[in-house]
């Protein structure tokens, strides 16, 4: 059983944290992020430190307590640091553009797959075949990077895809003929 929702979030100086009703809202110096938290679980919002107290043990209460903690921690550490991940595009003439807020793979469809940059993201390609995502939101930059490399995830046999960066694809062995 996990035990992390009586851990305590701290809070940096120039954040602020603020509840109205069931919305939190962090505001820190890379932006402000705003989320709906239950009010089963109790929030003390004290200086620079954030408490979570839960009211029973049942098992809804107990999988909200480390949940909440855990996103309201997320959320701090993206209005300071920020959340990245990067993707490799693994094959023979496979490429990445970006032209303005779309980002345009060519990884062996007959035509290259279009997609919509979020507003929120933050999408760089230093080379052709790599891709770097962030963004002050963990779910955005995962959700972005997992639907893109859903394009065309990494096969098993060659191992040509779209990876995240430091992803390991083990590699199968074909048929043998007798």
């Amino acid at each position: 059983m996990s035990r992390i929702g009586y851990k305590t979030v701290n809070v940096p100086a120039g954040v602020e944290v603020k509840r109205d009703g069931d919305q939190v809202t962090v505001k820190g110096p890379k932006g402000s992020l705003t989320r709906t938290f239950s009010n089963i679980i109790s929030m003390k919002i004290s200086d620079g430190a954030v408490d979570f107290d839960r009211p029973d043990d049942n098992n809804k209460t107990r999988a909200l307590h480390g949940t909440q903690r855990a996103n309201l921690n997320n959320m701090v550490e993206g209005v300071v640091n920020g959340f990245a991940k990067t993707l490799k595009l693994v094959g023979v003439g496979y490429r990445v553009q970006a032209k303005g807020k779309t980002l345009v793979l060519s990884v062996g469809y007959s035509n290259p797959v279009e997609m919509a940059i979020p507003e929120t993201l933050d999408v760089k390609v230093p080379d052709n075949t790599t891709i770097n995502i962030s963004g002050i939101s963990k779910q955005e930059v995962g959700d972005f990077a997992a639907e893109v490399r859903a394009v065309r995830s990494p096969e098993p046999y060659k191992g040509k895809g779209i990876r995240y960066e430091n992803e390991f694809v083990r590699i199968r062995e074909g048929k043998t003929g007798k």
